[in-house]
């Protein structure tokens, strides 16, 4: 099994591996979801990953001239094989890259999708931030204003790629793209709503709703 962070930071549950795996560049932790995908069986078992990234930006498969652009404003833009268009990442914004067996959890990619949405607007309720699913323009927001983006990666039946939730992420080089392709989407993170909120708290909140949307038990 690969090993990517210290021991003290995995949880390993009856069925599932949540790692938290702290700061790590984008591309690093992209080949290592690759790399993890491509070599599992049915006996491996599922993981949750917990991650930021250094500040990039990342374009989907339903990019328009994705090879075309290779820095905005001295940050880098580097291709994925995710679902959706260009997004943004930096610290502050939690990152949960969910690789699991489909089939083994008897879930189809629209049940999956509903546990993400279950798990982000608990985690917000959590800290008194009501959101709403918008079903026409993926995605979780607050107020109108996008505040979790989540896009997907299906291969032979396992999921990589997840979601990305903003808690304190500078939010300005949203400004330089179209969020998810999308002009009129403007972003949000909950430090908007909660000044003094800190990343290790929410970050705490959700691995407990992980743990409850998954029906995950030791």
């Amino acid at each position: 099994m690969m090993i990517i962070m210290k021991k003290k930071n995995n949880k390993l549950y009856k069925n599932i591996i949540i790692r938290q795996l702290g700061l790590n560049h984008w591309v690093d932790i992209f080949k290592k979801m690759q790399e993890f995908t491509n070599k599992r069986n049915s006996k491996t078992l599922d993981e949750i990953w917990l991650v930021e990234h250094y500040p990039i930006y990342t374009n989907g498969t339903s990019s328009i001239n994705k090879k075309n652009i290779k820095n905005i404003n001295n940050i880098p833009v580097l291709l994925s094989d995710r679902g959706g268009k260009i997004t943004y990442h930096a610290p502050g914004q939690q990152i949960v890259y969910i690789l699991i067996n489909l089939k083994k959890r008897k879930l189809n990619v629209r049940k999956l999708i509903n546990i993400i949405n279950d798990i982000v607007v608990q985690t917000l309720f959590h800290f008194s931030i009501l959101a709403k699913i918008n079903k026409n323009i993926p995605g979780i927001y607050v107020k109108k204003k996008k505040i979790c983006s989540f896009a997907l990666k299906i291969k032979n039946g396992y999921t990589y790629h997840g979601f990305a939730l903003n808690i304190n992420i500078n939010l300005k080089p949203f400004n330089n793209i179209y969020p998810c392709g999308n002009k009129n989407i403007k972003m949000t993170k909950m430090q908007d709503y909660k000044k003094n909120i800190r990343f290790n708290d929410v970050k705490k909140i959700l691995i407990k709703k992980i743990i409850k949307n998954f029906n995950i038990r030791n």
